[in-house]
């Protein structure tokens, strides 16, 4: 018995592995466009699920619970974005440091950055919890929440960042499973949590009659579940990114290494959200109907803006393995490739998003003032979307590179440093203090930074050329 056990096991270990490369992409030989959109679609649609399960939060609280709740729910999207957005960017220094290590077959790196970035997630997710519950009415004051709107705002962002650490372990999870090619799985974790979080929606807000605090336990439950089956994931995986609960510790030049490529993108994150929540503290003073018609805008454009999202990750992971593992030359392929993709995704939703605009709206609220009001940033916006795509797609390959400091001074200056200009001069001016004059922002300031990232890239490139030697 104990010699037929000792065969059987290694053909156990043989068959998970075989499942295992199954869900990973060899991302540094092949056709370019087939692996990137066999990448993109799983993540695609586990964004564009997430969405869907945000959207399910704020269609019920608008059809059960009214405009207040509705204004309340998504007056706090900017706010959250803000505060998750620098612990965020850190999961993309450890997703390019696992591609790059997993490219490279540094096999002792890659386990030393999956425990180093698992164990970064809980006390990212920690700090978050702390200061969310205890600064959550300040905040919400300082962003001129309507007053009618305030004691829901507060009430639903004290109990949606109880779930934050739920939350940071799993996108880090996720963006360490992405980093070699798996983005399927992830997506079947979002679906079974989501299911559960529309079901708990229902339950509790047409059931029960718990308003937006239903809505926030619901998202906090199906976050727990999510986190839990990509944890149960990773200890299961053979070699690539196994996880040891037991084995979770920072390693210190990983640490730093994730913090160098990291840090960057936070800043970057949570300078983009700031100028979010300025223009959001902008819109609120046009009042609930405005601030209503913005929300449920808003969430549809989401479902755009995460499809496009799906090719700049794409290019994070795909430039990272191939730089770890020496493929300079498919760098340019890369580029080219992505930046089709996401021009073509943009253009075509952006534009089908405009065109239904009135009856999706309709689903989020039943007040016509709130549709016309959402109609307004969607004619604005959503036409020119893709240029939002293509400025990420540059970041993306820029940060794959290795460099994530240039990006974040770019979009500093291009992208939160023109809007805030805008707002602080012009928009001030009587006949410019107009909710369209506040969307057209946007796009302009889409266009410069994606422009001034393209010349970076240039410059990268020819400098990396002459080290490379290609």
């Amino acid at each position: 018995m104990r010699a037929e056990s000792e065969n059987t096991k290694p053909e156990n270990t043989k068959a998970g592995e075989r499942r295992q490369k199954k869900y990973e992409i060899d991302m540094c030989s092949g056709s370019v466009l087939g692996k990137m959109l066999l990448f993109a679609l799983p993540l695609m649609c586990s964004s564009v699920l997430q969405l869907l399960f945000n959207a399910a939060d704020i269609i019920v609280v608008g059809r059960f619970a009214g405009d207040n709740s509705l204004a309340a729910v998504g007056s706090n999207s900017s706010l959250i974005n803000l505060l998750t957005n620098f612990f965020m960017g850190l999961s993309v220094g450890a997703n390019v440091l696992t591609a790059g290590y997993f490219g490279a077959k540094q096999k002792k790196d890659l386990v030393e950055t999956v425990h180093t970035a698992m164990l970064l997630s809980i006390y990212s997710g920690l700090v978050l919890t702390l200061v969310g519950c205890v600064g959550a009415k300040q905040l919400l004051m300082w962003m001129k929440t309507p007053e009618e709107v305030l004691p829901l705002a507060v009430l639903y962002l004290r109990i949606y960042f109880l779930g934050m650490t739920a939350m940071m372990v799993y996108n880090f999870g996720s963006a360490i499973m992405r980093a070699v090619g798996d983005t399927r799985r992830p997506l079947y974790f979002l679906a079974i949590s989501g299911v559960i979080n529309v079901a708990l929606n229902l339950l509790f807000v047409v059931v029960f009659r718990l308003d937006v605090a239903g809505v926030a336990i619901a998202t906090v439950v199906s976050q727990c579940i999510s986190a839990f089956l990509i944890v149960r994931c990773m200890m299961g995986m053979k070699d690539s990114v196994h996880l040891e609960l037991s084995a979770l510790h920072i390693y210190r030049d990983k640490f730093r290494r994730i913090l160098t490529i990291g840090l960057p993108a936070s800043f970057q994150g949570m300078l983009f959200s700031f100028s979010n929540v300025i223009i959001q503290s902008s819109v609120n003073s046009f009042g609930a109907v405005t601030v209503a018609g913005n929300s449920a805008a808003a969430n549809i454009e989401g479902f755009v803006y995460v499809a496009m999202n799906a090719f700049h990750q794409a290019a994070i992971s795909f430039t990272s393995q191939n730089i770890g593992a020496a493929k300079y030359g498919r760098v340019n392929r890369i580029v080219y490739t992505s930046q089709l993709c996401v021009i073509v995704v943009g253009t075509l939703l952006g534009n089908v998003a405009v065109l239904f605009g009135r009856p999706l709206l309709g689903l989020y609220t039943t007040s016509a003032a709130v549709v016309e009001a959402g109609m307004i940033r969607l004619g604005i916006i959503c036409r020119l979307y893709a240029l939002c795509g293509m400025m990420d797609v540059m970041v993306g390959i820029l940060r794959g590179l290795g460099y994530s400091v240039m990006p974040m001074f770019v979009s500093l200056v291009g992208a939160c440093g023109l809007r805030l200009i805008w707002i602080f001069t012009f928009f001030r001016m009587e006949p410019l203090h107009t909710i369209q004059s506040l969307y057209i922002t946007y796009p302009v300031s889409w266009f410069i930074t994606f422009a001034a990232h393209t010349v970076c890239f240039f410059i990268v490139r020819r400098r990396l050329s002459k080290k490379w030697g290609c």
